[in-house]
Formats: structure tokens, sequence, C-alpha cells
């Protein structure tokens, strides 16, 4: 638990008392997204060491990833925690998270538009059928591409209230295989793939 507290307050940017505060808000309307936020900013960590990533690009990265949905705490709780399916409607709110998460942090000084690009661009895909702007493959930053896969990753392993179970690590990577050069650029996915299962096993220090 240490070793997770000191991570939290890493990445808790002292420098902008917004990004506190848009926190404080999204773990008490959608505190399953914050944990999820927290653990994507670790499998970020994780995955910027095959893909060569040091210094202050993988800073960006994993706090570009633990920022990733915090244009959700603009969404209705009641459409997050939905169980079931969305109407067109709702599924329209949804897909506004990444715009309005990359407003919030671009009226802010204290972040550089490369935080802003993973914010807006997570949910892109290697083909081009992403939202919210529709970028094809090497069009989609670099991190935002790599935001994709450990986002994905992470929602598949872990508990969520719209489906009746998580996936395995071996599922999931199995899922990434399959979606790769569809949904995700092919090269961070094999990077994924050379992580093991301990280094992947991310709630056992939750």
């Amino acid at each position: 638990m240490t070793v997770f507290n000191e991570f939290i307050d890493e990445l808790y940017m002292d420098n902008s008392p917004d990004a506190v505060k848009w926190f404080n808000l999204l773990v008490r309307k959608h505190p399953e997204t914050y944990h999820h936020s927290i653990r994507v900013a670790m499998l970020a960590e994780k995955i910027a060491e095959p893909l060569e990533i040091r210094g202050a690009e993988k800073d960006m990265l994993v706090r570009g990833c633990f920022m990733h949905d915090i244009g959700k705490t603009m969404i209705p709780r009641a459409i997050i925690e939905q169980r079931e399916p969305l109407t067109k409607a709702q599924w329209k709110i949804i897909k506004l998270h990444p715009v309005i998460g990359a407003e919030l942090v671009e009226a802010d000084p204290a972040f550089g538009p490369g935080i802003a690009d993973i914010v807006r661009w997570h949910h892109e895909r290697w083909d081009g059928a992403g939202y919210p702007d529709r970028l094809q493959g090497e069009e989609i930053p670099y991190n935002a591409r790599i935001c994709g896969v450990v986002d994905a990753f992470d929602s598949m392993t872990s508990d969520r209230h719209y489906r009746e179970r998580k996936l395995t690590m071996a599922e999931a990577k199995q899922e990434l295989l399959r979606h790769r050069e569809t949904q995700f650029d092919p090269e961070i996915v094999d990077a994924l793939m050379q992580l093991s299962d301990e280094m992947l096993n991310i709630y056992s220090i939750m």
C-alpha cells in the first residue's frame, strides 16, 4: 500500500490546484473511474520500459493516462453506473468525455499540450473508427495510442457493473492481439505482451 500511496502522491501535480479539485470531484462522483485512472497510469509506467520511453516524456505519458477520463466528472453518475445497455442518446453523452476532459486540461496553464492530446484522443482507433475525431494510424498521437491500449487492458481485467465477470489477464491479452492493427497500434500491443503477468497484476498493491 505504501508503494501505491507514493505513486498517487507523485501523480497529484502540486502545481495544479485545479487537478486536485477535479480528482476530488471524480473520486466522490465516480470512484470506480478514479481507481481505474490510477491503474491506467501504473500500467503506462510499466509499458514505458519496453517502449523505451524515459524522462520527461515518460512523466507526461503517466500523468496523461492518470487524467485520461477526467472529462467524466461532467458526465451524469446514472449514465456511468447504468447496468442496462446505453441508449443512443446516452452513448453520445459518454463519447463527449474525451473532448470535455481535453478542454479542462487545455484551460489550465500548468499542463502542456501533450497531456491534452492523451485525454482527447485515447479513444481513437488504429483503423480510424474511434472517436471523437476519427483519427487513423499515426495521425493519433503516440502517447494517446499507448493510453488506448492500457486503458482497454485495465477495463477488461477489472470488475464492471455492465458485465458478468472480468477477463483474466490471458483472455485480455488475447483480445488485444485479436484487435491488433484494427483497434490498437500493433507495436504497442506487442510491447504489452513483453510484460509478465506479475508486472501487470497491479491489483496486488492497491
